[in-house]
């Protein structure tokens, strides 16, 4: 089991710690669809006429064993994942007649027990996310996943005579169930060039996908209470390690547009908003600087990302939702002579190794590119491996990992920046894609990236 993996209530725990507390009764929506167990319907497949592993084998009490050993997987994972089902399917008839009533649920988990058994049937049948479980000596389907899942998509194996090597896929199904109960919102210069993607994303991924306009942002920032702004922007000054550039006025502005964005997404039932703010702010249409609202929210395990990104909104729901750790959407700036990368932005959650874990020291300043506003610069932790994530498209995720050797503190480039140690500097340059922006997450998340994209249908390219 992910031991960084939130349960609702070890969520809504994790918010008593922070320095700029998210209160029930006036932050944003904490728990929703997006925060429930996976629904998961089991079902065991076996033929008529047995061969393998012997024509005699009691299939039903071969299932019942299975069924006590997934009951304890289960419970292992309780507020994770949710099994329903346990049908025992052997004919065409059989799987056309389950996939009829499967209702709404996030996958499949199939095991078949014996050869022959009507798994291409119910592969044929459904469309959902299917993990197919071969335990030792229960045939062969195993040897046409590869192929099929070309064909398919959405399909992985394992193939174990240990149940705990399920652990990992039970965090992923409630990362599918996330990801088709998340709703983003999206404040753009011009929304119609990210319409395109946006459906993609909701096609593949179940996303709903909303946008907003500038007037909104200004609407919930002037409904925001000034003296509860004031008293919590107070708070924030007092939890910096000191203040450099902003005044106060800018602060209190930056915790009344957090308010703001938290009153849009409980109205919205959202969990994640990104906005064009660079663009917004250069042509006067925000009306405060929202990187402290951003790093507030990844704090607590919602999302909220720079400049109107979807590519790196959807990764950071897909990762932090399996992780806990929240994502740092970063500029990245490339030194080959000493083969290292530095990754850079005005936002980063303060609590980067988990968002039940320790907050990092951090200092108040203003945005470095427009001399203005207010933002954290967050003294990240070093000598962390990390893992540097972005998706190209809908399809596909651009994956690799470095070790963080230094926070970096220049007047040059964002506020928050860590320097890392990469594997091949001059390769990644050359070979680079998709846009500036990549995601940081502490940990190595690409074993449990490459089982996500086999079992929810993306492609793991690595960049190094």
């Amino acid at each position: 089991m992910p031991a960084e993996l939130l349960t609702r209530r070890e969520f809504a725990l994790s918010l008593g710690c922070l320095p700029l507390r998210l209160r029930a009764a006036e932050g944003p929506i904490l728990e929703g669809p997006w925060s429930e167990p996976a629904v998961v319907h089991k079902v065991y497949l076996s033929g008529t006429q047995l061969h393998w592993p012997k024509p005699t084998l009691d299939v039903e009490a071969e299932v019942k064993q299975i069924e006590a050993r997934l009951a304890e997987v289960e419970r292992k994972h309780a507020g994770r994942v949710r099994f329903v089902g346990g049908e025992l399917l052997r004919t065409r008839d059989d799987i056309e007649a389950w996939a009829q009533k499967l209702g709404d649920v996030d996958a499949v988990l199939a095991t078949y027990v014996s050869i022959p058994s009507p798994l291409p049937e119910l592969l044929e049948a459904v469309k959902l996310p299917v993990l197919v479980l071969a335990l030792p000596y229960a045939g062969h389907h195993w040897a046409g996943i590869a192929q099929r899942r070309r064909t398919r998509g959405r399909l992985d194996v394992v193939a174990s005579s240990s149940f705990g090597d399920l652990d990992p896929y039970m965090g992923i199904f409630r990362t599918i169930r996330h990801l088709r109960k998340s709703k983003v919102l999206v404040v753009a210069m011009r929304p119609q060039n990210l319409e395109k993607l946006a459906a993609g994303f909701t096609e593949r991924y179940g996303t709903t996908i909303k946008f907003l306009t500038y007037d909104d942002l200004h609407e919930a920032f002037r409904a925001a209470d000034r003296n509860r702004a004031r008293r919590e922007a107070e708070e924030l000054v007092a939890g910096a390690l000191r203040v450099v550039e902003p005044k106060s006025p800018e602060i209190e502005d930056a915790v009344r547009y957090y308010h703001g964005v938290c009153e849009i997404l409980r109205r919205e039932q959202a969990n994640a908003m990104t906005v064009d703010c660079f663009g917004g702010l250069l042509a006067g249409r925000m009306p405060a600087y929202p990187c402290i609202a951003w790093s507030k929210l990844n704090d607590v395990g919602l999302y909220g990302v720079c400049e109107a990104d979807l590519r790196s909104t959807m990764t950071q729901l897909l990762v932090t939702s399996y992780s806990g750790m929240p994502g740092f959407v970063s500029d990245p700036v490339f030194d080959t002579s000493r083969n290292e990368v530095i990754h850079a932005h005005c936002v980063s959650a303060t609590r980067m190794k988990g968002i039940r874990g320790p907050a990092s020291p951090y200092i108040l300043r203003n945005h470095l590119e427009t001399n203005d506003g207010v933002v954290m610069q967050v003294l990240m932790p070093a000598g962390e491996t990390v893992t540097c994530a972005e998706f190209r498209d809908p399809a596909a995720m651009l994956v690799s990992t470095a070790e963080v050797t230094a926070a970096e503190d220049s007047d040059r480039g964002c506020r928050t920046k860590i320097r890392t140690r990469v594997k091949d500097a001059e390769k990644w340059l050359h070979s680079y894609q998709a846009g500036l922006h990549r995601v940081i997450f502490y940990g190595d998340h690409v074993s449990v990236l490459e089982k996500m994209g086999r079992l929810m249908g993306f492609e793991v390219i690595h960049e190094m």
